[in-house]
């Protein structure tokens, strides 16, 4: 049986932590939506056309090295406000969203233009100051040379490119429950998204 959770919300917000464990906990396949995008940008700074990169785009795609960085998220967000790109890959999202098993979504759209009749749906939000620390860790880890300040604009950049966009601006479904994880542990964050997810009338199985 089909069952869909949408997990929306900016970057670096949580969402993807909570989507895989949500998947785990509830046995369901799951598809960071973000990827689809960064294997786009990925390719137009490879020299190809976004809407060509975005048409061509094959599941080997998301596997590809490098679409963690700063520099593909940049490009990622870019792509992503062109409507024919999202057109284009609203397709594979849907026939993902209604596999047999369920299905965990994560984006910034899922709930109000992929999956608008998604059984589950969640928004997820922190602080600027809280995501841009989130993301600055990330790259520190990943040993990029990068400074907090920059990071912290272009979150908030970011944010006003995603919110402010004509086609599928990022915002919460009207019926989404809203989780805000700035102060909030992983395992708190977590425990709220599957509360939330039962209450729609998931279930467990594990």
């Amino acid at each position: 049986m089909a069952f869909t959770i949408a997990i929306d919300g900016p970057a670096a917000s949580g969402k993807g932590t909570i989507s895989r464990e949500v998947a785990r906990v509830f046995g369901c396949a799951h598809l960071d939506t973000g990827l689809l995008y960064r294997a786009v940008g990925l390719r137009m700074l490879e020299g190809e056309e976004p809407l060509e990169a975005a048409r061509a785009l094959m599941p080997a795609d998301l596997e590809k090295d490098g679409l963690r960085t700063g520099a593909v998220g940049e490009a990622a967000s870019k792509v992503a406000a062109i409507p024919e790109v999202r057109a284009a890959l609203v397709d594979f999202q849907r026939a993902f969203a209604r596999r047999d098993g369920g299905a965990v979504l994560d984006g910034r759209d899922i709930g109000t233009v992929i999956c608008p009749e998604a059984e589950a749906k969640l928004f997820v939000i922190a602080s600027p100051e809280t995501r841009a620390r989130r993301r600055f860790q990330e790259f520190v880890a990943a040993g990029e040379d990068v400074d907090y300040s920059r990071v912290l604009e272009d979150v908030r950049a970011r944010d006003a490119r995603d919110m402010g966009r004509a086609d599928a601006p990022l915002r919460p479904a009207e019926d989404a429950t809203e989780i805000d994880t700035t102060h909030l542990s992983i395992e708190e964050a977590v425990a709220a998204a599957i509360a939330a997810i039962e209450a729609a009338g998931g279930t467990r199985t594990a």
